[in-house]
């Protein structure tokens, strides 16, 4: 968790916005550690987390989490944290007989044809079960994580697909459960045409009232900051309101400095 970013979008673990959908993207740069300082933000937040994790091993998540401050294996024994390891999962699917595997989480990866519908109950059954930790508290509100949803195109899944799947997402996390939804995305290089991430993109940021974008700085590669984050605020009861700010970003070991765009000594 990243105290200077939670500072930029003036929310805490004790303190933030409900019904949030979240989107994170880059382009000739990794956003990735923006999923990460949102897992262990809401793992500290005490919510209930589904994490999709489409692209890395748990280890890999596990030990960024733990210079974080935040323990995933402790988090999943008790239930706070149901965690989906798609490298790991996906070789099951393809490895049973096609009757087996019809209602498993990943089983488009049989039939990309199919749609997302057994992915999506595997959301909503991780959202609704076990809603109370060891001490009969329940978990704070229900919050779906994904990295990163724009791998489902390259497995031949259609971006209408999963816009439809991150559609019953939203209605039944941010608008009934009153919880929060974070994805990550790739966004294609400018020079690079493709329908489908394009198409996925535009419904995404149509869906969201958050996004982040992160991208290499316009002047090429710079030792102190690593590239440039954009801010876009988007108001879900007024459709006109829009705000966006750029600052600048490094990444260290434990964390990540941010700071106004045209304020860093190391541009200057």
């Amino acid at each position: 968790m990243f105290p200077e970013l939670n500072s930029i979008l003036s929310s805490s673990p004790d303190s933030f916005r409900s019904g949030d959908f979240i989107v994170l993207s880059d382009r000739q740069a990794d956003a990735s550690f923006l999923i990460h300082h949102y897992l262990s933000f809401y793992l500290r937040a005490g919510c209930k987390v589904c994490f999709l994790g489409l692209v890395q091993s748990f280890s890999h998540y596990s030990a960024v989490s733990q210079r974080l401050g935040v323990s995933l294996t402790q988090a999943r024994e008790k239930g706070q944290l149901v965690f989906l390891e798609g490298l790991k999962d996906s070789i099951g699917v393809l490895s049973q007989e096609e009757s087996s595997q019809s209602k498993l989480p990943l089983s488009y990866l049989r039939s990309p044809g199919a749609g997302l519908e057994c992915l999506f109950k595997f959301v909503e059954s991780s959202v609704s079960q076990n809603t109370e930790n060891e001490d009969g508290e329940k978990w704070g509100p229900p919050v779906l994580l994904i990295d990163d949803l724009s791998v489902l195109l390259t497995l031949g899944v259609s971006a209408g697909a999963i816009l439809d799947f991150t559609l019953y997402c939203q209605a039944t996390i941010c608008s009934e459960l009153q919880g929060n939804i974070g994805i990550l995305v790739r966004r294609e290089e400018e020079d690079v045409e493709d329908e489908g991430s394009n198409l996925l993109q535009k419904g995404l940021i149509h869906q969201c009232s958050l996004a982040l974008h992160v991208e290499g700085l316009p002047t090429g590669y710079c030792r102190d900051i690593h590239g440039q984050m954009e801010v876009w605020w988007r108001s879900r009861e007024d459709a006109m309101y829009n705000q966006r700010k750029v600052f600048h970003y490094k990444v260290h070991d434990k964390g990540a400095s941010f700071f106004a765009r045209g304020t860093s000594s190391a541009l200057l």
